[in-house]
């Protein structure tokens, strides 16, 4: 059997190429469309796709009607969340929205979405990542502190995750519903990159309860886990959750050998991209291919700028050898 890979475009590509900022990728509809324009040649170059006009890549919507003021604008380099929760006692005032479509930036995204169809029917309608796992959502609302609070206060700890685990399947009822998704999908995934930052004991009490009632309450047969801090001793709770395919993506401590060593359940891998910029082409076409003999799910590699292109081309080459 080959070896699958998976290659994409970071948005900063399709900004780069169609000479506009990263920041009105999320604002303006007609600086979408011409971003994705820009970027045909380069895919015809290298034979694969060419990405729709989609929204820039956006994973705080259901945060931000939890509360976080997304800061994003020309000076960021990326949206940035600000924390809702100033102590633990906010925890107890918390509420859902009354109307998750019209909180925080979900009607601007929407209307973005709206505009862009509008422009070229062929766009994606899509807002942005669903969610962030629970953990991850915690931490948006409430900042560093809630990693202390399993330690000071453990059942606001519980109440905090509670509510962003019943948050997390409400809001995706509605939206999914808006858009016209299916609630349940044949697979679900999950990203929470800061789950990690608990060890097994408190990972066991603090995360797998709340992970396991989100693909619980989606329902989808297939469960998919993106997580970027677990170590070799958090491998055993995937399989208790009966985790179908995990993604370390940048996880530093779980290179490829720990991996095959310790991943009982499918995982995948991916170049880097401060590898994927910092290697020349012959170096990265040999990582490519000692990633490719642990045959793993996939192998992921992503393009981020124009001058790439060559790297891209040769590792791409090499994939379609080993595939």
């Amino acid at each position: 059997m080959g070896q699958p890979y998976s290659f994409s475009f970071f948005d900063s590509v399709l900004a780069e190429a169609a000479g506009v900022s990263h920041y009105s990728l999320h604002v303006d509809p007609e600086a979408m469309v011409r971003a994705a324009d820009a970027v045909v040649p380069l895919c015809k170059r290298l034979g694969v796709p060419a990405p729709v006009p989609h929204l820039a890549g956006f994973s705080y919507c259901h945060v931000s009607v939890l509360g976080c003021e997304i800061l994003n604008g020309e000076g960021y380099l990326e949206p940035k969340p600000v924390p809702c929760l100033k102590g633990p006692e906010d925890i107890d005032r918390l509420r859902e929205p009354d109307d998750y479509l019209a909180a925080g930036v979900v009607p601007e995204r929407l209307e973005m979405a709206r505009r862009l169809q509008a422009l070229r029917p062929d766009a994606s309608g899509h807002i942005g990542h669903d969610f962030e796992g629970p953990i991850t959502t915690a931490v948006l609302m409430m900042g560093p502190d809630f990693f202390m609070l399993p330690h000071d206060d453990p059942a606001r700890a519980h109440k905090l995750l509670a509510f962003a685990t019943r948050s997390i399947l409400n809001y995706n009822r509605v939206l999914r519903a808006h858009q016209g998704r299916p609630f349940t999908k044949d697979s679900q995934g999950m990203p929470d990159d800061f789950a990690g930052i608990f060890g097994p004991e408190q990972f066991k009490e603090f995360v797998v309860p709340y992970w396991a009632q989100v693909y619980e309450g989606f329902g989808a047969p297939r469960r998919d886990l993106h997580s970027e801090l677990l170590r070799e001793e958090h491998m055993p709770f995937l399989e208790e959750l009966k985790i179908d395919c995990f993604d370390p993506s940048v996880d530093p401590h779980l290179p490829a050998e720990k991996c095959a060593r310790s991943c009982r359940v499918p995982y995948g891998l991916r170049i880097w991209p401060a590898t994927f910029r910092d290697l020349p082409a012959d170096q990265l076409v040999a990582y490519y291919r000692h990633l490719a003999s642990f045959h793993s799910q996939y192998v992921a590699f992503a393009m981020e700028r124009l001058s790439d292109e060559p790297k891209a081309a040769a590792v791409l080459a090499a994939a379609r050898e080993l595939e």
